[in-house]
C-alpha cells in the first residue's frame, strides 16, 4: 500500500469534531528519550551500527540549563540530554536536537548547550571532579533540500582576516536523516528505523510505503512523527489502535485513512441537509440550529469551517477576527 505525500497530508475537515482522542500535548513523551532508541541512533550514526552504548549505560540528564541575558537569569531546553556512564565513571554527556527546518544560528545554539554541559562540571554541588565530554547531535528531518545554512562558527560569523586566526572555528554535528543511505537506515534497530524509513522515503519518491516492522513505543513513535510532519493525524490515531495485539505503521495508515472516508461522509451528509433546508426555506439562524443539533457541532464549527457556504445562499465573511456568515435571498449559478 502506498500513500501519496498529500495523502499524508489531508486537511482535517472539521477540526473542532471529536475523533476520540484530541489533539495531545507532542511533547508528553519522546521517542528518543527511551533508552534503547537513544542506544541505537549514538549507534548507528557515530559508530556505524557497532553496539558501543548500551542502553543499560544510559542515565537522564536534565534537559534545562541557565544562563544569564540583559542581567537576567533565562532558561533554555535540550530535546534530549542523558549521561554514558561505565559503572561509576561517567564518560559523556549526549544531546539530540531535532530540527525540521534549517536554522543559520545552530551552530550558536550548539555552542551554548554544550557550554552549559561543561559549565555544570564546575559547580560547586558537583561532586563528580571527573571531566567529560558533551557530544550535540543535530538531527535535521528536512527532506525537501539538504541543510545549506551555516554548520560552523566560521560560517555564522564576520571575521576580519588579521582577527580570524585567534578565532577558534566550532562545527556542530549534523545528521540528515532524510538523506541516510538505505545502508544506513537498515542498522537501526529500533523504532528509529520507521521515522528515518519515513523521511528518505519522502525524499526519494514524495511518497510512502509502510513497513511492516512492529512498532515498540507506540505512543512516542506516534508522538514524534506528529512533532516531526506537524500532522496531529499520527497522535489522533493512538487510542484506536493501542490494545492492539501487533500494530505498525500500516496499521497506523489504515486508521488514518478510515478516518478521512468517515470525515468525508458525513460532510456529504451536511451538505445534503443544507440543500433540504434551502428548499424549504429555512433561515441561516435555523440551518445552523438543525446542524449543531444533528451532527453535535458548535455553532462556531459549523461558521469557521465554512459549511454553508458551497454553492448556497450562505457565505462567510471575517469581522474582528472572527468568521461570520450573511445570507443572500437568491443565489443561482
Amino acid at each position: 500500500m502506498r500513500y501519496r505525500a498529500d495523502a499524508l497530508a489531508l486537511q482535517n475537515f472539521v477540526k473542532g469534531l471529536s475523533w476520540g482522542m484530541g489533539a495531545k500535548d507532542i511533547t508528553e513523551k519522546t521517542l528518543e528519550a527511551c533508552n534503547d532508541v537513544f542506544a541505537d541512533i549514538v549507534n548507528v550514526l557515530l559508530f556505524d551500527g557497532e553496539d558501543v552504548v548500551s542502553q543499560d549505560a544510559l542515565a537522564e540528564g536534565s534537559p534545562y540549563s541557565n544562563y544569564t541575558e540583559n542581567g537576567k537569569i533565562r532558561a533554555q531546553e535540550r530535546d534530549v540530554y542523558k549521561y554514558w556512564n561505565n559503572s561509576q565513571i561517567r564518560i559523556a554527556a549526549i544531546g539530540f536536537e531535532n530540527e525540521t527546518e534549517e536554522e543559520e544560528d545552530m551552530p550558536l545554539r550548539v555552542i551554548n548547550y554544550d557550554a552549559a554541559g561543561y559549565r555544570a562540571q564546575l559547580a560547586t554541588d558537583n561532586e563528580n571532579k571527573q571531566r567529560y565530554p558533551v557530544v550535540s547531535l543535530v538531527l535535521y528531518y528536512g527532506y525537501k533540500n539538504k541543510w545549506k545554512k551555516a554548520k560552523t562558527l566560521y560560517d555564522r560569523l564576520v571575521i576580519p582576516d588579521r582577527l580570524k586566526k585567534y578565532v577558534h572555528d566550532y562545527g556542530m554535528n549534523l545528521f540528515e536523516i532524510a538523506y541516510l543511505e538505505d545502508e544506513q537506515v537498515a542498522r537501526f534497530k529500533s523504532d528509529f528505523k520507521l521515522v528515518a524509513d519515513y523521511f528518505v522515503q519522502m525524499r526519494k519518491t514524495g511518497e510512502y510505503t509502510p513497513p511492516t516492522d512492529e512498532i515498540k513505543h507506540v505512543q512516542e513513535m506516534l508522538s514524534l512523527m506528529t512533532a516531526l510532519t506537524d500532522d496531529t493525524r499520527f497522535v489522533d490515531t493512538y487510542d484506536k489502535v493501542k490494545g492492539k495485539e501487533r500494530i505498525t505503521m500500516c496499521t497506523v495508515l489504515d486508521v488514518i485513512e478510515e478516518k478521512g472516508v468517515a470525515k468525508g461522509e458525513i460532510k456529504g451528509e451536511i451538505k445534503g441537509t443544507v440543500r433540504t433546508s434551502q428548499r424549504l426555506g429555512s433561515s441561516y439562524e435555523d440551518t445552523v440550529k438543525l446542524i449543531t443539533d444533528e451532527f453535535n457541532l458548535s455553532e462556531e464549527d459549523v461558521v469557521s469551517q465554512n459549511l454553508l457556504a458551497e454553492g448556497s445562499l450562505y457565505s462567510n465573511y471575517t469581522e474582528i477576527g472572527k468568521s461570520r456568515a450573511q445570507q443572500r435571498d437568491v443565489y443561482k449559478y
